[in-house]
């Protein structure tokens, strides 16, 4: 059995964690953030199947991993930039007449 080292991040607005997971060959994202124990970690960890990463490159949980890939958990998006950067230029319109 060969053996690859892996990281896996979550973080939060309040705190961030990278574990360091060893798994065989062969093994998968879904493997690497049980392996992690970071769910049990946060409190109300919520994870979406399809916003998982390795290297900020979105990928599927069954994706084969290699020795020194990071997964990235990552979390939902509390506003839409798009309209965060509206109201900010409206505001900034305002701000000016």
């Amino acid at each position: 059995m060969t053996a690859i080292r892996v990281e896996v991040v979550y973080a939060t607005p309040d705190r961030q964690e990278l574990v360091s997971v060893e798994l065989e060959t062969g093994s998968t994202v879904a493997d690497a953030i049980e392996r992690s124990g970071l769910a049990e970690s946060f409190a109300g960890f919520e994870m979406d199947p399809s916003a998982v990463g390795i290297f900020s490159r979105k990928v599927e949980l069954g994706q084969a991993l290699r020795d020194g890939d990071r997964v990235e958990i990552y979390r939902p998006l509390r506003a839409d930039p798009k309209e965060v950067r509206r109201q900010r230029a409206l505001l900034q319109a305002k701000n000016k007449s």
